[in-house]
């Protein structure tokens, strides 16, 4: 269902955006784990690594689990009990999770996480829309041949609300407000029966349509987010393929040329004006009917005197 995610913001921006308060009531902004692995990008899909909000509870053994790490991970979960030593041999897609089944798949059960997307308000530490939050559960994953941990997530899908019904009849499950992020968030304090109460839908979103470049994963500019007018009607622009397809047809295809008549230098056609074209011969005739007449012409001229006839 939930395809495509954007988390554009740099690293510093994007810790800002996700201030919080822990236990004490102190503002705080989460620490980044693996940093370098983060890319900002305005079109990730599954399989690509996006940041990720969870506790510091787990990463470290007694810390305080209202406390926050920002860790990128790869979207589609690999479960921990996976035998293979190639995560792209998994035969089903974890790039989502049904609520309904979150419970009784084997896949499923890990920790949660909120998943993080997009730009929000945070008091006066940040200054711009709210980020998207989305519920997730993560896993860790280590291959039979040994190296680095992979770390993994899935988002949570509910019914769709309403407002979204008619585009699709799922939604990823949105944690509506700081107050949800940090119930979802720590475990160590709120139960997952009570974490499992805020996946539910929300009509607290707005939404708009945009552009088809956003189907191919290699486009990350803006304009996978710009606002589409479906009203306008956009004048059709070649691809890049097309356009050498159109310009060796224009070099390199046979060209069919039309048939020539046979026509005289321009310097030879004489240029008549009407009066003398008045005055000019008659061209002389062509076939049997032209010599015939050239023939009896010659004739006469040519009779004896005594048999041609006097006037009077």
């Amino acid at each position: 269902m939930c395809g495509r995610t954007s988390c554009h913001l740099p690293k510093d921006v994007l810790a800002r955006a996700c201030a919080y308060r822990d236990r004490q009531g102190r503002q705080r902004l989460p620490e980044w784990k693996d940093p370098d692995k983060y890319c900002p990008s305005y079109n990730k899909s599954p399989q690509s690594s996006s940041p990720v909000l969870l506790s510091r509870l787990h990463f470290e053994k007694g810390a305080d689990s209202s406390e926050r790490i920002i860790a990128p991970m790869r979207w589609g979960l690999v479960p921990s009990w996976f035998k293979e030593s190639d995560p792209s041999k998994l035969k089903f897609n974890t790039s989502n999770c049904r609520s309904d089944t979150i419970m009784e798949k084997r896949s499923f059960k890990s920790g949660s996480v909120g998943a993080v997307d997009g730009p929000e308000h945070w008091e006066k530490v940040w200054d711009n829309w709210r980020l998207l939050t989305m519920a997730g559960i993560f896993d860790c994953w280590e291959s039979p041949e040994g190296g680095d941990l992979l770390y993994s997530y899935t988002i949570i899908t509910v019914d769709s609300c309403k407002s979204l019904n008619d585009i699709h009849p799922r939604m990823p499950a949105i944690l509506d407000g700081e107050e949800e992020v940090s119930k979802w968030l720590d475990f160590g304090e709120v139960s997952t029966r009570e974490a499992l109460k805020l996946i539910h839908p929300t009509e607290n979103i707005t939404f708009h349509p945009v552009s088809r470049v956003v189907n191919n994963t290699r486009n990350n500019t803006a304009e996978c987010l710009a606002p589409l007018n479906l009203l306008v009607k956009k004048e059709l622009k070649a691809s890049g393929s097309s356009q050498k397809m159109m310009q060796w047809l224009a070099t390199k295809s046979p060209k069919k040329e039309e048939p020539k008549t046979p026509s005289k230098a321009e310097s030879d056609v004489p240029q008549w004006s009407s009066q003398f074209l008045q005055k000019s011969p008659l061209p002389t005739k062509r076939g049997g009917a032209g010599l015939l007449e050239r023939w009896l012409k010659q004739e006469k001229e040519e009779e004896p005197e005594a048999k041609r006839p006097h006037s009077q």
